[in-house]
């Protein structure tokens, strides 16, 4: 195989169509179909594209190798087994399933196929996300006592889903709102850094009205390492940072902290003689390719993959632990 044949299977998200961009600009794949259950989406993506257009999934697998799955996310576990069981392999928008029974039936799947499945979660591959992480295993904040992590923006002040994109606003479509959607990206990076989450307690608010669905939250998770992690999601985000926060015995790190700050980095355990304070590090980690990249080589050369189906099974869990606290209004522990 020298050229990988890609769907698309769905364009219901609003990155659906940068990522059909980037197939057709790839020197290494091929876009050659695309499927959707919407008859507008497809009308756009068949004017948008040139390609064939189906709604009808099975014609869309049978055309090609490997497929790119945008579809709202409480249809992810079918359409991934669609794709699986005929050996195709798959790329996928966050978040992997709206259940972590969902979430562990596609794991299974996916090692007994042997098929190459890729999350998008791109901050893991970000230069400063990957330094923190080393900083993290090599313990030079000794133990960590606490993470906070912010994202935000203003999808519900300015009511950015309409028309195709509604399905974001709809509970039973997309699993939650800011936290389910948005939140995925800071939620994820936590998990990673932190380890399994022992238990959670959470308020999800709607506030601005726009939508009927959680804009802006914050919950808080209790780790089995004993260190606790707070996150804030929101669409109701006008201005102010966005920033990763991590405090430990021995010192402190944190990213966009405040407008414009980059990363900075405070150890008990790096001295430079008598002198010790903050530093902001510049001799970072080089950029991990992008998770499609990762991907597309995974399968044309056996390149390794940084991202695992696994880690989305984990983001899964971690969103759906906090959902659950905060419907249930106290503390949800992880059995």
């Amino acid at each position: 195989m020298s050229t990988l044949r890609i769907a698309m299977l769905s364009m219901a998200h609003v990155h659906a169509n940068g990522y059909a961009d980037y197939v057709v600009k790839h020197a290494e794949a091929e876009l050659v179909c695309v499927w959707d259950d919407d008859a507008g989406r497809r009308k756009a993506a068949a004017e948008r594209y040139g390609v064939p257009v189906y709604d009808d999934i099975d014609k869309a697998l049978a055309e090609v190798d490997a497929v790119v799955v945008n579809a709202p996310t409480s249809q992810h576990p079918e359409v991934f087994k669609a794709a699986i069981r005929r050996g195709k392999h798959v790329f996928t928008e966050k978040a992997l399933t709206v259940a972590t029974r969902d979430a562990d039936e596609i794991v299974k799947l996916v090692h007994e196929s042997g098929v190459k499945f890729m999350v998008s979660l791109p901050s893991r591959t970000r230069p400063e996300i990957l330094f923190m992480k080393d900083v993290l295993d090599k313990g030079l904040l000794g133990r960590v006592t606490l993470m906070r992590a912010r994202i935000a923006h203003s999808a519900s002040l300015d009511k950015w889903f309409h028309g195709g994109s509604a399905w974001f606003a709809d509970a039973a479509l997309a699993g939650g709102g800011a936290l389910f959607d948005l939140g995925c990206h800071t939620t994820d990076v936590m998990r990673w850094f932190m380890g399994k989450p022992r238990s959670f307690i959470a308020k999800l608010q709607n506030f601005s009205g726009a939508y009927p669905i959680d804009d802006n939250s914050a919950a808080v998770i209790e780790f089995e390492n004993g260190a606790l992690g707070i996150l804030d999601t929101a669409w109701v985000h006008r201005a102010g940072p966005n920033p990763y926060e991590i405090y430990g015995t021995d010192g402190y790190m944190s990213l966009g902290a405040a407008p414009g700050a980059g990363l900075v980095l405070n150890s008990a355990q790096l001295k430079a003689g008598d002198i010790q304070g903050y530093i902001s590090p510049t001799n970072l980690p080089r950029p991990l390719p992008m998770p499609m990249d990762q991907w597309i080589s995974a399968i044309l050369h056996g390149a390794p993959m940084h991202i695992t189906v696994e880690d989305g099974r984990n983001l899964t869990e971690m969103l759906e632990g906090i959902y659950t606290a905060a419907r249930l209004g106290r503390e949800h522990l992880i059995i």
